[in-house]
């Protein structure tokens, strides 16, 4: 049962990790290189990239990591040691905002990007680039903020085991 409690910590230490650098990355350096293209660009980009990241790597790392956090809660509810659960709870709780945050705000203002149809045919790249990147953005940095809070926790919650 150890050796299944490391496995299953290790892999959400990971997963939790790749996700959390991915958030990370649109923060420090995607969105920051796209402020200062032209509008017809920005949606050109961000359809494409909304597009590319729908692979089953992101999505295993994205969904595993949710995933692999409660497994970790579980197998620490049974059994003596329980020095890192509190600290795996708040992992998956951290997690889980970044989960709904993506799931609620971020594909939702996707999906309407996407609906603007092809960028060559959109009449106002402008107004359809200002009705997204701000609130997609903010919403981007608090959903890293929470992932890298879990990432933490679950490092945390590896020392304690």
């Amino acid at each position: 049962m150890q050796q299944l409690r490391t496995i299953v910590l290790a892999a959400a230490t990971l997963l939790v990790g790749l996700s959390a650098g991915v958030f990370f990355a649109y923060s420090t350096s995607v969105m920051l290189a796209l402020k200062k293209v032209d509008d017809r660009t920005f949606v050109d980009v961000m359809q494409k990239i909304n597009m590319a990241i729908l692979n089953p790597w992101f999505l295993t790392a994205y969904v595993g990591a949710l995933l692999t956090a409660i497994a970790a809660i579980l197998l620490y509810l049974s059994g003596g040691h329980r020095g890192p659960l509190p600290w795996l709870i708040a992992a998956a709780l951290l997690y889980g905002v970044a989960f709904v945050v993506t799931a609620a705000v971020n594909v939702p203002l996707n999906d309407q990007l996407a609906a603007a149809g092809p960028v060559d045919r959109i009449a106002d790249p402008a107004a359809v680039r200002a009705s997204f990147e701000a609130g997609w953005v903010r919403w981007n940095l608090i959903r890293t903020v929470a992932s890298a809070g879990s990432l933490l926790a679950l490092a945390i919650g590896l020392l304690r085991h």
